[in-house]
């Protein structure tokens, strides 16, 4: 029979994909290891290699198809000595169901030859309703059945948007309220304007950022930092290199921000209802803006990494992300968040926090201005960042002698080259 090729599951919270493009066509010889396709993940655009060699048959889904589930048939590959009718059977055998009493999985796994596993998808299990702790307490408040509500979360968990959805006393979902219709207001007025589709990543980062601001307990710490230290030190440090590789500010508030989390524990944090969960490291998620969308790369164990480690790994992680080229455990796992605008010219801003993570910090540009010192006016490069921080996780109190320590190691960068 011929070897099924199927919709990969490319990171642990994958449940589909769209098939940007195939890079094989009917008839194309494949062996092992041929990249045969490109899939477009809620991240990034990833190639997908073929673990069988054989004759592409038949591709069953074509390219441009969006949202097509993990493990469905998407083509067939001839072995040796098959045909086009070895295909047709293949083609019209009947679908096996997953196991209904099976657990979620924790992340894809590998099956048989040309085969791949996908999480299960499970509401209920053993009479256990899989839903989140807000989904459950809403659900409680406005007589919503759990049991007859349909998850949309990973693995089919109910969350919050699932109950609200939901008509109270049943598990019926209502008409899912709506704000006002660019499109249709457009159209009215006659008002001139070109649709640019959404790719899935601005679609599951706009709906990431949307739950995190609406169920994220938000408050926000900002502390002004002297750079001229830093700019000196970066200056000597590049001039040194002689070309070798070139440090940029960016670099030092990365390397800052991982030895204060260090020195600093109690913010390097996560909320869950259980337990607060303290990280043994600081794994700095850093936001760069993409043709695609947003997306974070992760430089891990910032704190352990010297100055032109962290520049090589960032310039690198920048350049494949933009390229929709970062594998899954390059932007997934980061335990704190920065977002730079400051070589766009902006002051200072709030940016929204990534969850889990329980802190962002929002770096402004460094701009001259006279401050005050020991009864004088002098000119300094002064910098400002904002902390956004989860509230459940991180008292005000933390937050700001978190940004304490970051300063000290801002305005006193030897101390991070020690």
């Amino acid at each position: 029979m011929p070897i099924k090729i199927t919709m990969p599951a490319l990171s642990p919270t994958m449940t589909e994909g769209n098939l940007a493009k195939w890079l094989k066509k009917e008839g194309d010889a494949v062996k092992a290891g041929d990249v045969i396709a490109e899939i477009e993940t809620d991240k990034a655009t990833m190639e997908v290699e073929a673990v069988d060699e054989g004759i592409l048959g038949k591709i069953l889904v074509p390219a441009g198809t969006e949202k097509v589930p993990v493990n469905d048939v998407i083509a067939l590959l001839l072995e040796e000595g098959e045909s086009a009718d070895n295909l047709k059977a293949a083609s019209s055998a009947p679908k096996k169901e997953a196991p209904k009493t099976a657990a979620p999985a924790a992340a894809p796994q590998k099956s048989a030859p040309g085969q791949f596993v996908s999480p299960v998808r499970q509401v209920s299990i053993g009479g256990r309703v899989y839903a989140s702790p807000l989904a459950k307490r809403i659900a409680k408040e406005r007589g919503v059945d759990l049991s007859q509500v349909k998850g949309s979360g990973p693995y089919g968990r109910v969350v919050r948007a699932d109950v609200e959805n939901a008509r109270p006393g049943a598990g019926g979902a209502a008409p899912k309220p709506q704000g006002p219709d660019a499109k249709k207001l457009a159209d009215l007025l006659g008002m001139k304007y070109t649709e640019i589709p959404n790719n899935n990543i601005k679609k599951i980062v706009a709906s990431r950022l949307l739950e995190s601001k609406i169920t994220v307990p938000h408050f926000y710490l900002t502390i002004d930092c002297m750079l001229d230290s830093l700019l000196e030190s970066r200056k000597e440090l590049n001039d040194k290199a002689d070309g070798a590789y070139k440090l940029s500010v960016n670099d030092f508030v990365i390397k800052a921000a991982a030895m204060a989390l260090k020195a600093y524990p109690a913010a390097n944090v996560a909320w869950t209802d259980a337990a607060i969960l303290q990280y043994e490291h600081a794994d700095i998620s850093v936001a760069v803006a993409t043709p695609n969308g947003l997306i974070t790369p992760v430089i891990k164990k910032a704190e352990e990494k010297g100055m032109q480690q962290i520049s090589t790994e960032m310039k690198d992680l920048a350049t494949r992300a933009r390229d929709g080229k970062l594998k899954p455990e390059e932007f997934q796992g980061g335990t704190f968040s920065i977002s730079n605008l400051g070589m766009f010219g902006i002051k200072d801003f709030q940016a929204i926090i990534n969850p889990p993570q329980a802190c962002i910090l929002a770096v402004g540009a460094g701009i001259e201005k006279p401050v005050v010192e020991n009864g004088e006016i002098k000119i300094r490069t002064v910098m400002s960042c904002t902390l956004s921080v989860d509230h459940r996780a991180v008292d005000g109190a933390v937050g700001a002698e978190y940004l304490q320590y970051f300063k000290k190691y801002i305005e006193n960068p030897v101390t991070m080259l020690l």
